[in-house]
Formats: structure tokens, C-alpha cells, sequence
């Protein structure tokens, strides 16, 4: 009876939402909104930075190439939070960790908004990344161990859409900010709401348990009488697998942060876009985000994580020397925006859900969460490289060449891991 009224649920739900949400119980779906809230609000309180580079230089005097700097700092210091936080969440818990990193980076964000000098800036940013490292893996373990394996390339790629909503969130805020305020003010009062979401997600939070799979990998253990060694991932027989999804997260990452932290000021800086233009474009990118997100999640189920790699960095590579490099008019680069939005961002799709195939139960976070902000922080060198490479040529040339050598990158690593669509987890 119970399993009949299952099904029927399921066949209802199916008419208003993905038939895969609706076959989550009670407690998969507080975890679904949860995580999905979660890496929105990521993406408004990091993204922000992007918005606000020509403002920083005429509010603090900051130079082009210390802005680099600052991203790349802030990049490298959520890859080391990022793994810390990983590791904590294996031995103590998903559920806490993530309580505690949303807040620490939502404070700081605020922080931010208060900085008078590069010295307050960098040192503030690097905090924010602190905590901002731990969300995304420890998110993604979240929603994976909590879904069926036929299912999980779907969720986790749902949840990640949620970065295209805080995204276009961030970027509607900057339109806003910076049409009703001086621009000494506006950048200031970016920083200063985006603490807001992050109190309602922090008390979503509180009525997510942890997944049945990680709770009894724990019980297990504590029956054993062991505990996990932490270090593990790098050693035989997870070693060769850290390596290589290390160097897959850091092509992907470096493409992504080449293009996302310099287009805001290649709009208007060498396309000569006003502060209402250049939100439009960047809507129509965030917009073809958020369906790469989507289709990237069914196709990961449907291809396998490997093939949506290794074509969604292809796509992405043409879409953005076209973007940069060919003389388009305003109007085509609008329409071009949405294909490079798909296809920059659809690649990480089937990232979450492959991360957690890879590894087993007990070290499942600090493996995820390793592999991932250790290729964000070497991913964090490209903002760096494209801002001093600028100050020589064009932005434009400086993005396309770094994000296209990553995206090539990518597309050889993906070649050399092996297939995990409908893996069960260990």
C-alpha cells in the first residue's frame, strides 16, 4: 500500500515537476531546496566582485592587475576552506559544515562593503573564500548521497543551476545599485545585501538531516572502532583518480574564471557598454547558464559524464573566441551570449555527481572537496595572468587565451578518467 501510494505521488508530482523531485521523500526534497538555495546564494555573494571592478579602481585606486590579484587570492584561499571544510564534513557531519560555511563567507561579504584600502580589500576577500570553498562540495555530496544513481547527474545538476539565479541576482542588483546610486555608494551596498538570503537558507538548513548512506558509514565505523584516515585520497588505490579529477576541476575552473571575472569589464571597457547594456548582455549569458545547467544535468544521465564534458568545453572554447576575437555587431554578441552561457556553464553539470562516484562514503567530502577547490586554486591563477597579460594586449585576446588552453585541457583529462553514470555509491 505504501509503495502504491509512492508511485502515485510520484505519477502526480510528475504533471508540475521533474518526475526524479518527485519520487524524493520528505527529506531529499528539504536537501534539494536547500542546496539549490545554497549555491545561489554563493554565486550573488562571490560574483558581485565581478560587477564592481571599474569601481574599485576609481573608488580605492586599484590597478587592473592587483584587482587580478585579488581574485586569484580569493580563489586560493577557498581552496584551502574548501578542503578543510571537506574533511571536517566527513568526520563530523555534512549538515553542520554547511550551516557554518554559508555563514562565514555571508559575513564576510558584508565586511567587504566597509573596506577603505587594497591591503582591507585582499585581506577580506580572502576570508570570504575561507568559506565559500566549503558550500559547493559539501553541497554536492549533500544532494548526491541523498538521490537514486539513475538520478544523480539530474539533482546535482539542478542544484547547480542555482549559481545562474544568484548570478542574474547579483547582476540585477548591479543594474539597480549603479543606476540609483553613486558609484562611491553602490558597490558599498552590493556587498552589504548580500547577507540577506543567507539567513533564510541557514534556517532551511537546520531541517536537513544528514544522508542514511553517511550516517551508516559512520555507525560502521564507530562499531570498528576506526576512524577515517583523512588523508587517504592520496594514497593507492584513490591516488591516480585525485590526480586526474584535480586536473579536470582545475581546466574547468580556470575557463570559467578567465571568462566570468573579465567580461563584466570587457563589455564595457572595450565594448563600450553603459551600466544598463552591459547588465542586459550579462542577463542573456546568465540566462543561457542557467539552461546549460539544466540541459547539462539530463544529458550527464543521458551520455554519460564523460561525452557532456569533453562536448560542453568544446562549444564553450568556439563560443568564446567567437565572442571575443570576431568582429560582431552589438546585437550579435547579445544572441551569442546565450550559447557561451550554455556552454561555460553546462560543463559543470555532471561535476558534483561524478566527484561523489569517484570516492567511497568515509572520505566522499574530502575527496570532493580536494579534487574541486584544489583546480579552483590553481584555476585561481587565470584571473591573475588575464589581468596583468591585459595591460600588454587586449582583454579580449588575454581572456581567450588562457580559457581556451583550459577548455582544450579539459577536454584531454575527461579522456583519461573512467565512466561513472549509474554507479552505485560505496
Amino acid at each position: 500500500m505504501k509503495i502504491a501510494k509512492t508511485q502515485e505521488i510520484a505519477r502526480e508530482g510528475s504533471l508540475w515537476m521533474p518526475e526524479w523531485i518527485a519520487r524524493l521523500d520528505p527529506r531529499g526534497r528539504k536537501t534539494f531546496v536547500a542546496s539549490f538555495g545554497g549555491w545561489a546564494i554563493d554565486a550573488f555573494d562571490f560574483m558581485i566582485f565581478s560587477f564592481v571592478i571599474t569601481a574599485l579602481t576609481h573608488s580605492l585606486g586599484v590597478e587592473r592587475g592587483a584587482i587580478g590579484l585579488i581574485g586569484t587570492a580569493t580563489l586560493l584561499a577557498s581552496a584551502v576552506g574548501g578542503w578543510t571544510a571537506g574533511m571536517l564534513a566527513d568526520r563530523f557531519g555534512r549538515v553542520k559544515m554547511l550551516q557554518g560555511t554559508i555563514l562565514w563567507f555571508s559575513v564576510c561579504t558584508v565586511l567587504i562593503g566597509f573596506a577603505q584600502n587594497f591591503e582591507q580589500l585582499l585581506a577580506l576577500r580572502i576570508l570570504q573564500g575561507l568559506g565559500f570553498g566549503g558550500e559547493w562540495a559539501i553541497g554536492a555530496v549533500l544532494i548526491g548521497e541523498s538521490v537514486r544513481a539513475e538520478d544523480r547527474g539530474k539533482a546535482v545538476g539542478f542544484v547547480q543551476s542555482g549559481w545562474s539565479i544568484g548570478w542574474g541576482a547579483a547582476a540585477l542588483a548591479y543594474s539597480i545599485s549603479f543606476s540609483f546610486l553613486p558609484e562611491q555608494y553602490a558597490w558599498r551596498a552590493l556587498f552589504w545585501i548580500g547577507v540577506l538570503p543567507a539567513l533564510m537558507v541557514l534556517f532551511v538548513r537546520r531541517n536537513v538531516s544528514e544522508p542514511e548512506i553517511f550516517v551508516r558509514a559512520q555507525a560502521a565505523q564507530r562499531a570498528a572502532g576506526t576512524r577515517t584516515n583523512l588523508l587517504a585520497i592520496f594514497m593507492p588505490p584513490l591516488l591516480g583518480t585525485t590526480l586526474k579529477a584535480s586536473a579536470l576541476c582545475t581546466a574547468l575552473t580556470g575557463g570559467y574564471y578567465a571568462m566570468s571575472t573579465w567580461l563584466p569589464t570587457f563589455l564595457k571597457v572595450e565594448r563600450h557598454l553603459s551600466v544598463l547594456n552591459t547588465g542586459g548582455y550579462l542577463l542573456v549569458l546568465i540566462l543561457g547558464s542557467f539552461c546549460g545547467y539544466i540541459l547539462g544535468a539530463y544529458l550527464t544521465d543521458l551520455w554519460g559524464r564523460r561525452r557532456s564534458f569533453v562536448v560542453f568545453s568544446f562549444v564553450a572554447a568556439v563560443c568564446l573566441y567567437v565572442y571575443l576575437k570576431m568582429p560582431l555587431t552589438d546585437g550579435q554578441m547579445m544572441v551569442l551570449g546565450f550559447p557561451l552561457g550554455m556552454a561555460s556553464c553546462g560543463v559543470f553539470a555532471g561535476m558534483g555527481a561524478y566527484l561523489t562516484e569517484l570516492y567511497p562514503s568515509t572520505v566522499r567530502a574530502s575527496g570532493q572537496s580536494f579534487c574541486y577547490n584544489f583546480g579552483r586554486g590553481i584555476g585561481a591563477l587565470f584571473p591573475a595572468m588575464v589581468g596583468y597579460l591585459s595591460q600588454t594586449s587586449s582583454l579580449g585576446s588575454a581572456i581567450a587565451i588562457f580559457a581556451g588552453c583550459a577548455y582544450g585541457a579539459s577536454v584531454l583529462m575527461a579522456m583519461l578518467l573512467p565512466e561513472t553514470r549509474g554507479r552505485a555509491l560505496q
